[in-house]
């Protein structure tokens, strides 16, 4: 049986990961969450940059604290990545939640967004949410249904400036 979970990104998972970053920049689609679209060139740089993205002291005005995992499965391949916002701000109340996530491209459509999703939520909790929001954009039905079936209840919609309608969804931990 596959053992599945969320592990801080390390050093030892170098390989794997620069293996997930090719996957995703080969598919050309958006990367998401936004911290895999960081150039892992530079691999210990951009550690350390998720690191301090954790400490209070090193985020930018405006910005909150998040901490990155990697949903990983037993064979170490890395097939997913979220970014669990410690607070809110205006723009994310709006139109970024407390939770991004993403699965590599080759690897969807196997559960791995809904238990991903499962995992980030009980960090989450840990971190001090009571209530999560989790948004997607209208048009991803996949990303609307693993919100869902993590206990979603549907708030009201933000229209973005381009048009586009975000979905917004709260999660109360418990």
């Amino acid at each position: 049986m596959t053992s599945i979970s969320l592990t801080s990104p390390s050093i030892e998972l170098r390989e794997e990961y620069m293996d997930f970053y090719r996957d995703w920049k080969d598919s050309g689609e958006e990367m998401v969450p936004w911290v895999i679209e960081k150039d892992p060139i530079e691999y210990e740089e951009m550690l350390d940059f998720l690191s301090k993205n954790e400490d209070k002291q090193f985020i930018p005005e405006g910005w909150v604290p998040s901490s990155t995992y990697w949903l990983v499965v037993d064979d170490r391949k890395v097939v997913g990545a979220v970014n669990i916002r410690h607070g809110l701000t205006e723009k994310l109340f709006n139109s970024g939640g407390h939770i991004g996530y993403g699965i590599r491209p080759s690897e969807r459509k196997k559960g791995y967004a809904t238990r991903l999703l499962a995992l980030s939520l009980e960090r989450s909790k840990e971190i001090g949410i009571s209530n999560a929001l989790v948004v997607c954009d209208d048009y991803n039905i996949a990303s609307r249904k693993t919100i869902l079936n993590n206990g979603g209840v549907q708030d009201s919609n933000f229209i973005e400036e381009d048009g586009n309608v975000i979905n917004r969804f709260w999660i109360k931990l418990e």
